[in-house]
């Protein structure tokens, strides 16, 4: 299923649902954490928190899709963020060292790293 949205500056955009309703609507976030995720946290017997909340998920997708080397800009779209710097702001503290990632660049570069479909000449278009 998807949903018309609108951006900031009125352009249409369509988003898929993962989670609709029996109406096939959007699942409203404030009645499924009411019908749904607080019953469950009960049931399991995790304390009820913000530390425990759905918004805890979102964190969580971010920080994984980040240890994966997904783009904060891909990321920042993903989340529905209209600046990737308040992406970064938000997330920098989850990303990945970056050490071992540029000596592994500078080593691919000249020939001594691991293969990768990423380097220098793929930006070029090579």
């Amino acid at each position: 299923m998807s949903l018309p949205w609108r951006l900031v500056d009125g352009s249409p955009v369509t988003a898929s649902v993962l989670f609709h309703n029996v109406e096939g609507r959007a699942v409203n976030r404030v009645t499924f954490n009411r019908v749904a995720w607080r019953p469950a946290l009960d049931a399991a017997g995790v304390p009820r928190g913000r530390e425990n909340g759905m918004h805890a998920l979102r964190h969580f997708y971010s920080s994984v899709l980040l240890d994966a080397g997904e783009s904060v800009k891909a990321l920042s779209e993903y989340l529905g963020h209209h600046d990737p710097g308040f992406t970064l702001r938000t997330y920098t503290h989850l990303m990945p060292g970056s050490e071992k990632r540029t000596r592994e660049a500078v080593s691919r570069a000249f020939g001594d790293g691991p293969k990768s479909d990423d380097g220098p000449t793929t930006a070029q278009g090579a």
